[in-house]
């Protein structure tokens, strides 16, 4: 069963019930978000960005989807280079309730086959916070590997933090 597919601005309720719900659960992995970020306008006005984005190019986001179907949490191409890059970051969150069933680990071999086939890269990077363990089995069993350490990375939770940098190269390349 196919458990991402492309991001629709019909997914933006279903996304503003998730975020709503899961706040607690999110708030310690992501960046400090406005209140508008869990409502309904907040959450159309993010994936009609996103949409744009993925129009020019510049971002692939997907949904991903529970067993009934359902969404999930998201799960991002980010910063796409192109020209001699070819690469490009992702980004992942699942909703409270979703996590520890294998879901995010499925989400992303299915992203990164279409990273490295329909969308043509041949690197992708992802960091996580040091502390994530979860995190970092879920990119351990897609095959990333740890190449070093971002200090005071990104602003999470309020407070500028370590992450872990991993990579992933795509198949013709290793």
């Amino acid at each position: 069963m196919t458990v991402i597919r492309p991001l629709e601005l019909s997914d933006a309720p279903a996304l503003t019930e998730l975020v709503a719900a899961s706040r607690e659960h999110l708030e310690p992995w992501e960046p400090a978000r406005p209140e508008r970020f869990y409502t309904l306008g907040g959450q159309q006005e993010l994936v009609r960005l996103a949409l744009s984005e993925r129009r020019g190019g510049r971002m692939g986001p997907y949904v991903v989807l529970d067993e009934q179907g359902s969404p999930a949490g998201r799960i991002t191409l980010n910063n796409i280079v192109r020209g001699a890059g070819q690469y490009a970051s992702v980004g992942y969150w699942l909703g409270a309730g979703q996590t520890g069933r294998g879901l995010a680990t499925r989400a992303l071999a299915e992203l990164v086959d279409l990273a490295f086939g329909e969308w043509g890269l041949h690197r992708l990077e992802a960091g996580t916070l040091l502390h994530n363990t979860a995190s970092q089995r879920v990119l351990e069993r897609n095959g990333f590997q740890p190449y070093g350490l971002a200090r005071k990375y990104v602003m999470i939770a309020g407070t500028y933090q370590d992450h872990q940098l991993c990579e992933l190269l795509s198949p013709d390349l290793r």
